[in-house]
């Protein structure tokens, strides 16, 4: 079985078939999915979702939405993470972190939301869910400051020392469509140096999509659409991962699955896989 850890079923690209998407992706193996929230939003709509197919949800602001987001967002999202505390299926705050890919998005004010959630973690004792996209060196240097429990970095693709840095802090790193491009060598040499117990796989659907869903900006520009992502990809994608670590599938599913578990609490929580 395999747990997707980052998953954006929510998003408007599955509004035409979502619930047929979750039933392709568990007969192919995929047992549970996290939906992180993105905004306020959303608040209500991964948490629907997640009791609807038996998923599990997190709680967060994230980066890319802090221009729009105020400080009155920050209260709705701490009242609303107090209110659900109890609910087994709330394993996180996130997504949270920050960006330093997008340009014009002020960092200062990035840094601002994202302490105030890292508090919020802290304070109810719950993990992260990390954007740490072109960002891995300040989203340490915040982690230090505030220490919460641990979580996933999402996406991950810095360095060996920064991977070290995460791992020292509680946190498994995130894996998913960037790993399939042969082009990403550095990744894949990353992710075969790194220790097993330290991974777990996710899509980021309907985003970040594997190389045989990849459409070119030439293609693109010729109406041609990019390829969506979704949870039903998590079992190719790990797949190629469990290749460029010498082991077998089933061998990394299991594996996978526990360091998910293991971040987000859930054999804590009692979460038990649809089967």
């Amino acid at each position: 079985m395999w747990i997707d850890t980052h998953c954006h079923l929510d998003a408007a690209e599955f509004n035409a078939d979502r619930d047929a998407v979750r039933a392709q992706a568990r007969a192919l193996g995929v047992g549970l999915c996290v939906y992180p929230a993105v905004d306020v939003n959303t608040l209500d709509v991964v948490r629907a979702l997640a009791h609807r197919h038996e998923d599990v949800y997190a709680l967060g602001i994230h980066p890319l939405y802090t221009p729009q987001a105020t400080n009155a967002d920050l209260e709705t999202l701490g009242l609303a993470v107090q209110a659900h505390r109890a609910d087994p299926r709330l394993v996180a705050v996130g997504e949270i972190g920050l960006d330093g890919f997008v340009p014009g998005l002020d960092m200062a004010r990035q840094a601002h939301f994202f302490r105030a959630q890292l508090e919020l973690a802290r304070a109810q004792d719950l993990p992260v869910i990390l954007h740490v996209r072109r960002s891995a060196e300040l989203v340490l240097q915040q982690l230090r400051q505030v220490r919460v429990r641990g979580g996933i970095a999402h996406a991950f693709n810095g360095s060996l020392q920064q991977a070290q840095a995460f791992m020292d802090l509680g946190f498994v790193l995130g894996l998913g469509g960037a790993l399939t491009y042969e082009r990403a060598t550095r990744l894949r040499a990353l992710a075969r140096e790194l220790p097993l117990e330290s991974l777990v796989v996710e899509t980021d659907a309907p985003d970040i999509p594997p190389q045989w869903l990849y459409t070119t900006a030439a293609a693109r520009a010729e109406g041609q659409p990019q390829g969506r992502n979704s949870p039903a990809e998590l079992p190719r994608i790990a797949t190629l991962l469990a290749s460029l670590r010498g082991v077998a599938p089933q061998a990394l599913a299991r594996q996978t699955t526990d360091n998910a578990r293991r971040a987000l609490g859930l054999q804590v929580l009692g979460v038990s896989p649809a089967p």
